[in-house]
């Protein structure tokens, strides 16, 4: 063989070794995230069920005190929490030393402050658990049960970017008035034998109060962020307008992503994957009302998308707004580990695995099966919108790999 030939020849064996080894490389990495996708799952799913005790009483930290800790940029508790039943349990039980109208929103709540100093928001029962609530997506009163779901379905996509959330049964008369503000105090009124109030809010009305029976209100408390870390508000990209007959850019121009991924923050970090999360989270749970949304302050787009505000979900188990996937269906890419996580939820996992993780709240039965049952078949809705995107597209273009450390930047 001519040394010309032996030059040519070696050199493409070199190639074919360099190809190999990146390609091997590539497949040892992609399948150890995997397996971690793999392992995370297994310990989300042996750490469902959060018994409510107060083991943590006689240490010397205080609940609060470990949940502020928990906070980073990336997420609000960690993925190994075994403190997390003993700081539901102190939100559960906790004496209710303040009570005041809720912060600035739509809805009907109350700014509650906790022995020890902690607030929480009070969300009251609104609906019984059968009632369906029809027209808009975005229709009738906050559910509080709905944020008591979305919390735990947090934990079981591994997102945790929801603050925590837990049911409550609380004695307005006994616990609420002698705490009340006067402001809150003049909103209350007994309707035949029970005890009510309608508070301040954009839509709260004296003819429309939030019920006890009797004196006994269920309701939902979630715990209030560490005041270190000040949110800041944003526009959702893919908001509604919420004005019939005008469309919002994103419903009519099929090219729309491509203008978002050319802004702050979204041409650049985890944000973007973020709204894809958030889409996919709010599908499931039927949440067409993620008109804002709330990050870390002076983050530059690298804190997560923080999963507030969950209540306008779980109206109508029958309703499947895809409008609301449209982030996804129009970007087509979406986290890897999401997807993995999805994909082991499939064949009825997720809604044996969340109706574990409510099965000791206080509340419980936190959903009723329909809404179990819808949760199941929108997540083959989303599978399959993920797959029509990998065909159109290719897995590599759609299937991002994204795992920012979850600590602090």
């Amino acid at each position: 063989m001519k040394l010309k030939q032996r030059v040519v020849l070696l050199a493409i064996l070199l190639v074919i070794f360099i190809f190999t080894k990146v390609f091997l490389i590539d497949n040892l990495d992609t399948s150890a995230s995997n397996r971690e996708d793999q392992r995370a799952f297994q310990r989300m799913l042996s750490g469902l069920r959060v018994a409510l005790d107060p083991r943590l009483e006689h240490t010397l930290q205080s609940p609060w005190e470990i949940a502020a800790q928990w906070v980073v940029p990336r997420e609000v508790y960690p993925e190994d929490t075994p403190e997390l039943g003993a700081v539901m349990h102190a939100m559960t039980t906790k004496k209710i030393v303040k009570a005041d109208v809720g912060y600035k929103g739509t809805q009907l709540k109350a700014l509650l402050i906790l022995e020890g100093g902690q607030k929480v928001v009070f969300k009251p029962k609104r609906y019984a658990r059968d009632y369906i609530v029809e027209g808009e997506p975005y229709a009738g009163y906050d559910r509080h049960n709905a944020e008591v779901a979305a919390f735990h379905l947090d934990r079981i996509l591994g997102f945790r970017r929801a603050p925590l959330v837990v049911g409550r049964f609380v004695n307005l008369r006994t616990e609420i008035k002698p705490v009340a503000t006067e402001q809150l105090l003049g909103t209350f009124m007994t309707v035949g034998n029970n005890t009510c109030f309608y508070g301040k809010c954009y839509y709260c009305r004296e003819t429309e109060p939030a019920c006890a029976d009797g004196d006994v209100m269920e309701g939902s408390v979630t715990l209030w962020l560490p005041d270190v870390w000040p949110l800041q508000k944003h526009r959702h990209p893919w908001g509604r307008t919420y004005r019939e007959g005008k469309l919002a850019r994103w419903e009519y121009d099929e090219s729309y992503c491509d203008a978002v991924k050319k802004t702050s923050p979204y041409d650049s970090g985890p944000r973007l994957l973020d709204i894809i999360d958030t889409a996919v989270f709010d599908y499931l749970i039927g949440n067409a009302d993620r008109h804002h949304y709330e990050s870390f302050q002076d983050d530059e787009g690298a804190s997560m998308l923080i999963l507030l505000d969950n209540a306008k979900s779980f109206g109508n188990p029958a309703l499947d707004e895809r409008s609301i996937l449209a982030p996804l269906y129009q970007c087509c890419i979406i986290r890897v580990s999401t997807w993995n996580r999805l994909n082991y939820l499939k064949n009825g996992v997720l809604k044996s695995a969340l109706k574990t993780a409510m099965s000791h709240d206080p509340i419980s039965p936190v959903l009723s099966d329909p809404h179990l049952d819808a949760l199941d078949q929108r997540l083959l809705s989303i599978l399959a919108t993920v797959k029509q995107c990998t065909d159109q597209f290719g897995p590599d273009v759609v299937l991002v790999e994204d795992r920012m450390t979850l600590s602090h930047l």
